[in-house]
């Protein structure tokens, strides 16, 4: 992992979004990439109920360039931008490729760079979108435009509405052509899957480290995105022989590792470990909590994925036969169950992740010159979480931590 890659990615949780309307909440890129995300599940998951084909890889690399294109892009406003594509293509072009440009340093991967050159290409209209791919940018556009809608409505509470009748308008003409999809449908509709949203949408009001103050704050939602992205490009660089379906179920148990906390809310780790007892009793609340309030609002086609990403989520484990969860060692994700047949999740990776997160929420804090005793101690104590010599998911853990924080 390219430092400056790492760090680059990280200011998601800085380029804020509608700052020229008042808001009532912190509004920032990398909450608006973690929440698209979330819907494009539902809405994915609802076309595959219908048979339609669905590439989930394709779309979880689409968010990763999509918010490396908008950090380097956030000072141009998407209407400018749609502008300057169609009335200006070949600024539009160079524009792209200044943007390419800037990333190749941090992009040693070749294979991903090219990945992502291609998806420019398909976003500006150079390279054409296979057929096969059709459904699945349907999907992940309709997230897209009915995750800015759902921003809309929260900013409506305390602006005045000529001020959004413009916006409001043109969101509702560029949502059309994706209304034949039946969980976009049921989400504009107000049904069961968007009563699952508003639920998940809380992770966006609630701040990590809540006790101390931090630059930049991030929330919830925003950290499992980030938590999510790092699990996808860490996965790569240090097993790149992963099958897709466990690159898949690696994204999206990280995008939900903290699902539970929408309905018990972030308990801080030095409460959590209090006492020996209390985290698994932490756990086995949340759980409770989780099957009465959350549960209820999913489809029962993808209730027990979410159930399976959710549950023992720092754990490698399968799916036996019989549909139960076994934990296995890294070796045996590697060898014998490195295949879809077994729903293959590396959750020790994205263990790792969780913690880099921290480390990289406390760390840039301290480095901008916002500092407490919670976060030093909070850097320290991730720091010194995993030996010197300790390899988890392939990773010197140890090593690539200190790599990154030190100057």
């Amino acid at each position: 992992m390219d430092k400056k890659l790492a760090l680059k990615i990280f200011e998601g949780f800085s380029i804020q979004r509608w700052n020229d309307l008042i808001r009532p909440f912190e509004l920032v890129e990398m909450d608006k990439a973690a929440e698209k995300m979330v819907l494009a599940y539902i809405i994915g998951k609802y076309e595959e109920h219908r048979k339609k084909y669905v590439d989930w890889k394709w779309m979880i690399y689409a968010s990763l360039f999509d918010l490396l294109r908008k950090i380097s892009l956030c000072d141009i406003k998407a209407p400018v931008q749609q502008m300057l594509r169609r009335e200006f293509p070949d600024e539009y072009m160079r524009l792209n490729e200044w943007v390419l440009n800037g990333y190749r340093v941090m992009i040693p991967d070749d294979d991903l760079f090219s990945e992502f050159t291609i998806y420019v290409g398909q976003q500006s209209g150079n390279i054409p979108i296979p057929t096969e791919l059709r459904t699945t940018v349907n999907i992940y556009r309709a997230a897209h435009k009915y995750s800015t809608i759902r921003e809309l409505e929260m900013l409506s509470v305390v602006n005045e509405k000529e001020r959004l009748k413009n916006i409001r308008n043109e969101l509702e003409a560029e949502i059309q052509p994706y209304l034949e999809l039946e969980g976009l449908q049921k989400l504009m509709t107000h049904q069961k899957a968007f009563d699952f949203i508003l639920k998940i949408e809380q992770l966006r009001f609630q701040t990590r480290w809540n006790q101390t103050p931090r630059v930049p704050a991030t929330s919830v939602l925003g950290h499992c995105f980030f938590v999510a992205i790092m699990t996808l490009l860490l996965g790569r660089e240090y097993n790149p022989g992963m099958c897709d379906r466990r690159v898949i179920n690696n994204f999206f148990s990280a995008l939900f590792h903290d699902l539970p906390e929408s309905v018990t809310r972030d308990i801080i780790s030095p409460v959590k470990t209090a006492t020996d007892d209390l985290p698994n009793i932490v756990k086995k609340i949340e759980d409770e909590i989780v099957n009465k309030e959350l549960v209820p609002l999913m489809e029962p086609f993808f209730e027990k994925e979410i159930i399976y990403y959710t549950s023992d989520e720092f754990t490698d484990r399968i799916l036996d036969k019989n549909g139960t969860i076994k934990h296995v060692s890294w070796e045996e994700l590697n060898t014998k169950y490195n295949s879809t047949e077994f729903d293959p999740i590396d959750g020790r990776l994205v263990r790792i992740c969780d913690h880099f997160s921290a480390l990289m929420e406390a760390d840039i804090s301290i480095k901008h010159g916002i500092t407490s005793e919670h976060l030093t101690g909070g850097r320290e104590g991730i720091l010194a979480r995993y030996s010197t010599e300790e390899i988890i998911s392939g990773i010197n853990v140890n090593e690539f931590f200190h790599s990154i924080v030190t100057e």
